[in-house]
């Protein structure tokens, strides 16, 4: 980001765009919008005013009016040139004119135009969109409302026009915000929770499936709005029903009924626990000049602090026998090893040395040249690639890079980060969408750890294959897919699957859907339920669904006139955007000729602090992970020691003379991690399954009954550090006898390290 504007121009004019009004409105996972925006004209002469803004990138915005003093104008959704011509020719007659549409590359980013504001009038504009709402790594579901929009990057010397945004900091945003939530669900509402602060949850109703919410006074414009919603029986699948519009034609996508399953799958914990020891993980680190902005307002901690300290942690859990490499973009582009290299310590060494002296020093956001020189690298047999792209998505040819994505997607899987305020959805969504991945956003002060050891379980999960559906439905009635076909399917994850109902299906038809699992290794499972009609907004997300489809076939065919003709039907038909159309608005009342050039204002748009964030002392259980070795063991020495907050002559004099040092600092460590860090245990857990498994091997002289437990609650148990010396002792010197047994009870860690 750069070139802060003030708010008001050399003749200090002021700016019309006054506050704007927000109601969200949620069903179970489906989100519906509504914003309002006021502007009022205060200067003596006619205004035109643009303001650019962020949305959701999978959202489907699907009305847009105005309101003037009693007038009322409903937008038409019209081919762009059309609707462009058609805004031209209402300036210059005098009439009020509101154009919307969403940007070339970027379709996160909308533009709005007020074309004719005259003195003294005020302008109410109402936009709506609905969007599916993305499963956290805690079975929350998120809802963000983008609210920070920082410029994006164009590459040097490619073609189109970037995106311009005025961009100032929150103290300065000259208008209000109000946000309201009402949300509804089948089942109770657990909590709801926020980067932001909110005023008190009111529930609505004795069994608790409706509450309201809403945020509390003196919000600041300095993070985008983020609710974080919980239901319980998240797992359980669900699906409607919704009946064609009566003044659709019969056999089109608004005409008949369309069917969304919602499918959020709970596998059985055999598969789960059956983790891959195999693969080539590749690290896309983002090391631009913005990722060295502070990771939230306030922060003492910078992107690229924050997602060095992440990928340290990833290659710390990567299992023996994988494959990996690390790549660093900027103007360009640099890497760890010419080839994904062998997962041992030595290469380990080498690449945390190499992260350890990673900046964000490179310059601009070219992403797609490391891309494609990651697809160019031939694929390791056996070994299934995954790649970690970390980007705070400050990028303008969006689409672009998901073409890149979507050309290799049958060859690897792509799991994306979004870092930082004003991170492009789409693009990070994007990404995973195309890639069969999963996108995670880190915004205000959440860590990253967290949502990043997810995504590294999800590529470590059991490859799920032959995906197939099956539909129970009447004679007569046919499904017809709207959906690109679910090729892969992770616990944890929510994949949505429209299907359009062609036929007579009668309003209180039961239909029914089969779906058939398989994994490797692994039976089928199969999942049934019935589908009931209700009414919903399903055909606007199946619209976006399919409007998307046909824009990605048109990029990768050209811009046939056919292929644009699609979209512009269905956009038109579903009254849902595109690229190829635009909202259009017009007042034709009271119009008299524009006598010489209206004045042009832009709204400026929340951005981030810019100040550098300080460097900020590793914390504990970072400092510890760094000093695991990549076979999963811990050396008992002065660093390990320090790490654990004891000296080495407290930790040594407790060592049995028959246990070695690795084998005594790696069971240290683990005892500290689950009696100190419990509240944090997803981020350590799949190391700790290393570190275990590295001291069950056979050629450590513990016995396998001290660690027989379940890795994820190894040696969790209640010892003094006096009777869990002499518990090792006794089971180092009884190693070969099976009948050895180790008395097992709760551990409380606070009593480990006091002796």
């Amino acid at each position: 980001m750069s070139n802060l504007c003030c708010l008001l121009t050399a003749e200090k004019d002021s700016v019309p765009l006054k506050s704007i009004d927000v109601l969200l409105e949620v069903k179970d996972h489906v989100a519906t919008l509504v914003s309002t925006l006021n502007f009022e004209n205060k200067e003596d002469k006619p205004l035109e005013t643009v303001f650019v803004f962020p949305l959701p990138g999978d959202a489907a915005v699907c009305h847009f009016s105005a309101q003037i003093g009693e007038t009322h104008i409903v937008a038409e959704v019209m081919d762009r040139q059309q609707a462009r011509q058609v805004y031209d020719d209402a300036v210059s007659s005098g009439q009020k004119v509101f154009e919307l549409e969403e940007s070339d590359e970027s379709p996160d980013i909308f533009s709005l135009t007020v074309g004719n504001l005259p003195p003294g009038e005020s302008a109410s504009i109402r936009l709506e969109y609905v969007t599916e709402l993305a499963v956290q790594a805690d079975d929350g579901l998120r809802f963000c409302l983008p609210v920070v929009l920082n410029p994006r990057y164009q590459p040097q010397g490619s073609e189109g026009p970037s995106v311009q945004v005025t961009s100032v900091p929150a103290s300065l945003v000259p208008y209000s915000l109000s946000f309201f939530a009402r949300v509804s669900s089948p089942r109770p509402i657990s909590k709801i929770e926020s980067s932001c602060p909110l005023e008190p949850l009111q529930y609505l109703n004795a069994d608790q499936t409706q509450a309201t919410v809403k945020l509390a006074t003196g919000h600041k414009f300095d993070r985008d709005i983020e609710l974080l919603i919980y239901y319980k029986d998240t797992h359980r699948p669900s699906a409607v029903v919704e009946a064609g519009q009566a003044s659709a034609k019969p056999g089109t996508l608004m005409g008949d009924p369309v069917v969304m399953v919602s499918l959020y799958p709970e596998f059985p914990e055999s598969v789960m626990s059956n983790f891959n020891s195999c693969g080539e993980f590749v690290f896309l680190l983002d090391r631009s000049g913005s990722m060295d902005f502070p990771t939230y307002c306030g922060s003492r901690q910078s992107r690229i602090a924050s997602a060095k300290d992440t990928l340290m942690l990833l290659l710390k859990s990567l299992p023996m026998g994988c494959y990996f490499n690390i790549y660093g973009f900027g103007d360009h582009y640099e890497h760890v090893f010419p080839k994904s290299a062998k997962y041992n310590q030595k290469n380990l060494k080498r690449a945390l040395k190499r992260v350890e002296e990673m900046d964000a020093n490179l310059g601009g956001s070219e992403i797609l040249e490391p891309l494609r020189q990651i697809y160019r690298q031939p694929c390791i047999p056996k070994h299934p690639r995954q790649l970690f792209i970390f980007t705070d998505g400050e990028v303008n040819y969006t689409k672009a890079v998901l073409d890149e994505v979507k050309e290799y997607s049958e060859f690897h899987r792509c799991f994306s980060f979004g870092i930082g305020e004003g991170a492009s959805s789409e693009l990070i969504n994007g990404m995973a969408r195309e890639g069969g991945g999963h996108a995670q956003f880190i915004i205000g002060k959440e860590r990253m750890q967290p949502k990043v050891m997810q995504s590294l379980r999800f590529a470590l999960q059991p490859l799920v294959t032959d995906i197939s559906l099956s539909w129970d439905l009447p004679e007569g009635v046919s499904a017809t897919a709207l959906s690109p076909p679910l090729t892969a399917l992770f616990q944890g994850q929510r994949s949505l699957i429209f299907a359009q109902l062609n036929g007579e299906a009668r309003s209180n038809t039961v239909l029914g859907l089969t779906m058939n699992l398989h994994f490797s290794l692994q039976p089928a499972c199969d999942l049934d339920f019935d589908l009931k009609e209700d009414i919903s907004t399903i055909h606007r997300l199946a619209a976006r669904t399919l409007i998307r489809s046909l824009e990605q076939e048109q990029r990768e065919h050209g811009k046939l006139a056919e292929e644009i003709e699609k979209v512009v039907d269905l956009s038109v038909q579903s009254g849902v955007s595109s690229i190829f159309t635009a909202f259009i608005a017009v007042d034709k009342s009271n119009g008299e000729p524009v006598r010489g050039p209206l004045i042009y204002r832009e709204n400026p748009t929340y951005s981030e602090w810019l100040h550098v964030a300080q460097s900020e002392k590793r914390e504990p259980l970072l400092e510890l992970v760094s000093l695991q070795d990549a076979s999963g063991c811990w050396l008992l020495d002065p660093c390990l020691a320090a790490a654990l907050g004891k000296s080495t002559e407290e930790l040594v004099k407790t060592r049995p003379s028959s246990v070695g040092w690795k084998v005594w600092g790696t069971i240290l460590a683990l005892i500290w991690l689950h009696g100190y860090q419990k509240d944090v245990k997803v981020e350590w857990e799949l190391l700790a399954m290393k570190a275990a498994s590295w001291l069950r091997n056979d050629q450590h002289c513990v016995s396998i009954h001290l660690i027989s437990l379940n890795p994820l609650s190894a040696l969790a148990f209640s010892l003094s550090q006096t009777s869990l010396s002499m518990c090792v002792a006794r089971a180092a010197g009884k190693n070969k006898q099976k009948k050895d047994r180790i008395n097992k009870k709760q551990f409380k860690g606070a009593d480990v390290f006091s002796v």
